[in-house]
Formats: C-alpha cells, sequence, structure tokens
C-alpha cells in the first residue's frame, strides 16, 4: 500500500495569491491530505477559491478567529463555501493570540466560554445550508476536552509529538476511535540535506510562538522546562533577541521536522500511527514559501 500523504498548510500572501491557487491545484492533482489556511491571511477568502479550483482535495481554515467576524457571517460564509465545494470544507475556529487580537482592537473574553458561545450561536443561525464542520484550534487539555464536547474535530499547532498520547487523552475515548472526529497537528518542516541549516529555519519559525505566554505553559506542561523558564527570563531582561538561543535542539525535534525526504516521510507515518493527520508547514532553507511548496511536491510526487 502507497505511504499516506500529509496535509499541507498554505497561505495566500499578497502578491503570490494566483501561485497560490496553482500551488493549490497541484496539491490536489497529487493527492495531498489536505489544504489548511492559517489566519496571517484572508483564510477563508482563500477557503472560497480553494472550492472552486481544487476537485477532490479537503481543505479548512486552520484557523479563523472567532472575534475577526460577526457569528452569523461566518456561519452564512462557511455554509456557501462547504455547498459549492461538495461537503470538502472543515471550519477550523480559535481565538488567536493576544497580540494578534491587540493589533486588532478585539477584547475577548475567557477562551473556552467565548468558543463554547461561538459555536452555539453558530448552529443555531439560519438558512445557511448545511454547516461545515467545526474544528477548533487546542493546545492544551481543558481545549481539547471542550472540542470533544462540541466540535466535530481539533487542531494542534506546534505541538510537542512526544506529549501528543498525553494530550489526546483529554478526549472521550468516543472520539478518540472515531474515524469521522478530525485531529490534527500543525508541523512546522523544512526538507533539506543541510540540518543545521533546516534547524535554524525552524527555530526562526517558532520563535514568536515561544513568546506567547500559552504556547510556554504548554510546553512546560510537555517537558521543557528548563528551555521556557529561560525564555522567560529573557523577556523579562526584555532580551527577545536571545529567545532563540533558549531553544534547544531536543525542543525543536520534538516539535518540527528538518532534515531529509526520508526522515519527513517517516514522521508523517509515525504522526499517522498515533491518530493524528499532519499538516505540514513548509519552509525552505534557501527561499520564499513557493521554494518551500516546491521542494514538498518533489519530496512527495
Amino acid at each position: 500500500m502507497a505511504d499516506r500523504m500529509p496535509a499541507v498548510s498554505l497561505a495566500a500572501m499578497p502578491g503570490r495569491r494566483h501561485q497560490t491557487l496553482e500551488a493549490a491545484k497541484r496539491i490536489d492533482e497529487l493527492g495531498f491530505e489536505g489544504i489548511y489556511c492559517p489566519s496571517l491571511s484572508d483564510s477563508m477568502g482563500l477557503c472560497t477559491s480553494l472550492a472552486m479550483v481544487t476537485e477532490r482535495v479537503y481543505f479548512g481554515t486552520s484557523i479563523a478567529p472567532i472575534y475577526w467576524r460577526p457569528t452569523p457571517d461566518y456561519a452564512q460564509a462557511a455554509g456557501y463555501i462547504n455547498e459549492i465545494s461538495n461537503g470538502r470544507f472543515r471550519f477550523g475556529i480559535g481565538v488567536s493570540h493576544g497580540p494578534a487580537r491587540e493589533r486588532m482592537g478585539v477584547a475577548a473574553g475567557k477562551p473556552l466560554t467565548d468558543i463554547r458561545n461561538f459555536v452555539s450561536e453558530y448552529h443555531a443561525v439560519p438558512r445557511a445550508g448545511q454547516k461545515a464542520p467545526l474544528i477548533l484550534a487546542t493546545l492544551r487539555k481543558k481545549m481539547i476536552a471542550l472540542a470533544g464536547e462540541i466540535g466535530d474535530g481539533m487542531v494542534f499547532a506546534n505541538a510537542a509529538r512526544s506529549h501528543m498520547e498525553q494530550s489526546l487523552k483529554a478526549l472521550p475515548e468516543a472520539k478518540r476511535n472515531d474515524p469521522d472526529f478530525f485531529i490534527a497537528n500543525m508541523i512546522p518542516t523544512c526538507i533539506t540535506d543541510d540540518i543545521e541549516a533546516g534547524k535554524a529555519t525552524n527555530r526562526k519559525t517558532l520563535t514568536g510562538y515561544a513568546l506567547l505566554p500559552n504556547y510556554r505553559n504548554y510546553w512546560k506542561d510537555a517537558g521543557y522546562v528548563e528551555e521556557m523558564e529561560a525564555v522567560e527570563k529573557c523577556v523579562a531582561a526584555g532580551d527577545t533577541q536571545s529567545v532563540a538561543q533558549c531553544l534547544s535542539d531536543r525542543w525543536l525535534e520534538d516539535t518540527t521536522i528538518a532534515g531529509s525526504i526520508g526522515k519527513v516521510k517517516e514522521q508523517v507515518a509515525a504522526s499517522y500511527a498515533a491518530g493524528v493527520t499532519p499538516i505540514l508547514v513548509p519552509s525552505s532553507a534557501t527561499g520564499n514559501q513557493m521554494q518551500a511548496l516546491e521542494e514538498l511536491f518533489a519530496a512527495f510526487k
């Protein structure tokens, strides 16, 4: 049996949106598991386009922040995308991060309460058509449990793979064993034979996340207390330039993938074996997102 293909993270950045749609067509044609669109660009707009330019691949937001648009507007948009894609859309939602909310001028409440209210309101919106399944952004156990209670799936980002088994224990057993309950993890990935360059690329990608308290608390739970306390000392001293030096190779190996095509494929297979769909977030040691996608296509063609 052929190796199972991973899913791919795809963002449509200004100036290369047409290129992004061409890349989506190739993802579809090559047989990748899915396409998931992060919140750093217009993920709902991109998903609308994906419904039109792809034929078989499942796709979704990973995630759409619940505060950016009114719930009825999201429900109508999600229903539209789901209908024109013939049910291939997964609506991933989350509360985003403090700095992003500050940039948007959004005042948020408690994450668990806000997500619960959004889901309730989403299902109550009339005349939206067949609503897309809701995938909740998860990291720590309370949100995982909530996803198991009110969601149709959940998606991690930058999760420690060694901690995944422990995390999934927060799900009801029925959901853990339900093939229709979507479980995924977004994994920063750099395909390269220059391991040090790949590690440097991934370390740069995750340094910003290490500045977020919720991520540091999660990684402490996952066993990286020393690294996260070192980061906190840098933050307290106003020395954010030194944060990357606090992120050990052990931590990096557990949260990202850097290395040869063979290594990437091994990690993809291990993720599926653990019951988690890997969403590779491609970066290149030598170029931009388009270069990273070309490297990914070459690896899995």
